[in-house]
């Protein structure tokens, strides 16, 4: 068993090496468990005789009986196992455990990954993602991490499920909970509303004509105030077409309805002021938090006068600047309604994961908070990124806008990416 656990690790390093994908690898962990299972099964449940044909094909193999034999002969073992004698022991060791629909609270850094789409996940689940019913919340595109991402499917429920998972996955990688939920639960219908958070030095704030423009640049009262006031402007239903590449401004789909945005107080780390804009709503479009955060930048530098931002809602094109997807993070999926039906019946938990909610801070201080905030000291992407604004005329036709449609497909193009997720 340890040398199989041993090449299960081996293979999960691999997999991140290869894919750098956050949903592959723990599908792939899933699947890993799978077959644990069925080869103790198979350890425990004698198979019958082989006749000579199939000896003489396993010949140079390894003994019969091995884990490694029974785990390729797992699909022809399972019939023979049901057909043993009807003892108690015999009877035990052909029961197959049900699967039950789970939850799966997840944290990841997403710095070096795609995000959380499908792309290599176990080949007999590849063409029908139906055999698990996985479904995730809400899809991170590129660089983007999670405090509390939620993911559906049907599992084995066996012991130490979640310790078995981890010990499988780097650590800036956790599954932090999991609830049962009703058989038909899918996480991105039953979910409600997401809250995002972005985490970025406060000098983007500064004015480009009257401010310092480096670490040494400190938030009044004053620019938070107008920040913040900026920000409320997004709340309510808008049409938010200009803020994707994905919509056009007379689909219905391009309107969305933001609960809740604001910016809260500044604090320091590593000697640079930052601060953490939180936004909620009932879904997001590929990209449309970044563009907002980035439309709410350029009018604060200077760069574009504040009626650009209701200019934005209408059907003309506004060329709008994206932030960099290193601060951004999904922080909670809210499921309300699920919760007052079910929540309280006696079989199944809410959705509300307080019991979790010390490990999804203590992750986001290990992991999360120091990612962003190295990446930004070592590769200055926000102090970057502002260097561009003065390229955008905030019309249709920038590069930028081809770069976003660009991408668009490309991601589009990636395997479950269901084209048209959340940030």
């Amino acid at each position: 068993m340890g040398a199989f656990l041993l090449k299960l690790e081996a293979v999960a390093q691999q997999t991140i090496h290869r894919t750098r994908l956050v949903l592959p690898l723990l599908c792939s962990e899933l699947y890993c468990l799978r077959q644990t299972l069925m080869a103790e099964h198979l350890e425990a449940a004698p198979l019958k005789a082989q006749p000579a044909a199939a000896a003489k094909e396993d010949a140079g193999n390894k003994v019969r009986g091995s884990k490694d034999w029974g785990l390729k002969k797992w699909e022809e073992a399972e019939p023979q196992a049901k057909r043993l004698k009807n003892s108690g022991e015999e009877e035990e060791h052909s029961r197959k455990l049900p699967k039950r629909k789970i939850v799966l609270l997840m944290a990841y850094s997403g710095k070096g990954y795609h995000g959380m789409q499908s792309g290599c996940i176990p080949e007999n689940h590849g063409e029908d993602m139906k055999k698990m019913s996985f479904q995730r919340c809400a899809r991170t595109d590129k660089g983007v991490s999670a405090a509390g991402q939620i993911v559906s499917l049907k599992v084995w429920l066996i012991d130490n499920i979640l310790e078995k998972i981890n010990s499988h996955l780097p650590s800036h990688i956790r599954i932090l909970g999991l609830k049962r939920v009703t058989g038909s639960f899918n996480s991105k219908n039953r979910c409600d509303a997401r809250t995002y958070f972005y985490m970025l030095p406060t000098s983007a704030f500064a004015h480009k004509d009257h401010d310092i423009q480096d670490e040494r640049y400190r938030l009044s009262p004053e620019t938070l105030e107008k920040v913040n006031q900026l920000l409320a402007s997004y709340k309510g239903t808008h049409n938010f077409h200009n803020f994707t590449s994905q919509k056009g401004p007379k689909e219905p789909s391009a309107r969305h309805y933001i609960m809740e945005t604001h910016c809260e107080a500044p604090f320091m780390r590593e000697g640079m002021e930052f601060a953490v804009i939180k936004v909620k709503g009932q879904s997001f479009m590929m990209h449309q938090i970044r563009k907002m955060i980035g439309l709410m930048i350029a009018v604060m530098k200077g760069y574009v006068p504040e009626s650009v931002m209701e200019r934005s809602w209408g059907e003309e094109k506004v060329d709008i600047p994206k932030a960099p997807g290193l601060g951004l993070v999904l922080e909670r999926v809210h499921s309300e309604q699920y919760n007052r039906r079910f929540g309280n019946d006696g079989l199944h938990e809410p959705l509300d994961w307080v019991e979790e909610e010390v490990k999804m801070t203590v992750f986001k201080e290990q992991y999360i908070y120091p990612t962003i905030i190295k990446t930004e000291t070592e590769e200055h992407s926000m102090t970057n990124w502002l260097n561009t604004l003065p390229n955008h005329n905030f019309d249709a036709g920038s590069l930028e806008a081809k770069a976003d449609a660009k991408d668009s497909k490309a991601t589009g193009s990636l395997k479950g990416s269901n084209g048209g997720g959340d940030d």
